[in-house]
């Protein structure tokens, strides 16, 4: 049986369209499990940089977000079909994988990549992840779950310890949700941001301190707000390289800088400064991407992609993680060009993107 869809397909710079594709539902790899998407949430930092064109790989013949790429990486949907190798769900489940913007996707539910926990050059088997959605739980909440992940990851790589200030500069969706999450783990947060709707969302979703200053008006009032402390833990969660050396001077002398941001546009900087800063005040400098972990978790009980989901809407159901406030629009695929223009030139109103396939208006 061929079944048709739509997906969504970057060509060029600023260049977005849907397209249609097949599926043939009677020939299933073994390894493949075949969706019916509802919704899926656009990422503000890969995504947009991809389609502005400001990462680099875009124009690499062969990269993984080579044009045209089909975008994507947050999907909640139903199982339709599933091949005889999966095991970790069901047909009629309704779940989340990291597949991209379509209205029906073919999810492969192994990878054969070299993985963080391999040794060197040693590719193997890994299953992807493959989450099951409480009943109760909206999929625009749901998919939009991708994006405390991601805000996770900061979390998990800092090493927690003694009662630091936290301070997360950039409170995109990703750094809203991390502020959040570290409040949630006991800390005391402040959020920062040039735009003061944003640390008004902030304050909506429970971040009690924030900064809507930029450069040394930021210094002084974290220098203010901590009492001279500043912080133990800093949280760079725009992606770009000015911020994380402002974001170095916000950083406690044997504090921790991480950098939860993709830095991708080049940025004249004195390397020497910065390194001598590191040295000289003892701060560690870690880098907090998704990609280092497993799916599921392992034997050296390691943080797991599944156990920090587990996490995530744990809080959700029990209404202490903050989602929908931050989801500003849910649109048809078909509006795909204004939701890729709003979240590249209005940041303040597009918060939060999320795709709903089961709309047909607009396609």
């Amino acid at each position: 049986m061929i079944e048709r869809f739509q997906e969504v397909v970057v060509t060029g710079p600023n260049q977005v369209e849907l397209r249609a594709g097949e599926l043939d539902l009677t020939c299933i790899d073994p390894h493949q499990v075949i969706i019916e998407t509802d919704c899926t949430i656009i990422s503000s930092g890969t995504e947009i940089a991809n389609y502005t064109g400001k990462a680099p790989k875009v124009f690499q013949k062969g990269s993984w977000c080579a044009y045209p790429w089909r975008s994507g990486y947050a999907n909640v949907g139903t199982v339709r079909a599933l091949g005889k190798a999966v095991t970790r769900t069901h047909v009629g489940e309704r779940v989340f994988t990291f597949a991209n913007h379509a209205s029906l996707v073919s999810y492969n539910a192994f990878s054969r990549n070299p993985t963080v926990n391999a040794p060197i050059g040693d590719a193997q088997t890994e299953e992807r992840l493959i989450f099951p959605i409480p009943p109760e739980t909206d999929s625009g909440v749901a998919v939009s779950a991708c994006m405390a992940w991601i805000a996770a990851t900061a979390l998990l790589v800092s090493k927690l310890e003694n009662d630091p200030w936290v301070v997360v500069l950039g409170l995109g969706m990703v750094g809203n949700l991390a502020a959040q999450i570290y409040q949630l783990r006991g800390f005391r947060v402040i959020g920062v941001d040039p735009l003061p709707s944003r640390c008004e969302l902030a304050r909506q979703c429970g971040i009690f301190h924030t900064v809507a200053s930029q450069a040394d008006a930021v210094i002084d009032q974290v220098k203010r707000i901590t009492n001279g402390a500043m912080g133990g833990i800093v949280v760079e969660a725009v992606g770009h390289s000015a911020v994380a050396l402002q974001a170095l001077r916000a950083t406690a002398t044997l504090g921790q800088l991480v950098l939860l941001g993709t830095p991708r546009v080049p940025v004249p900087a004195d390397l020497t400064e910065f390194l001598s800063d590191v040295h000289l005040r003892g701060i560690v400098v870690r880098g907090a991407l998704t990609g280092r972990f497993s799916a599921y978790p392992d034997a050296y009980r390691r943080p797991s992609h599944y156990g920090t989901f587990q996490m995530i809407f744990d809080w959700i159901q029990r209404g202490l993680l903050k989602l929908e406030p931050l989801i500003s629009h849910r649109l048809p695929p078909g509006r795909i060009v204004e939701a890729y223009n709003g979240l590249r030139d209005h940041p303040e109103i597009f918060t939060g993107v999320v795709l709903d396939w089961r709309r047909r208006d607009g396609l």
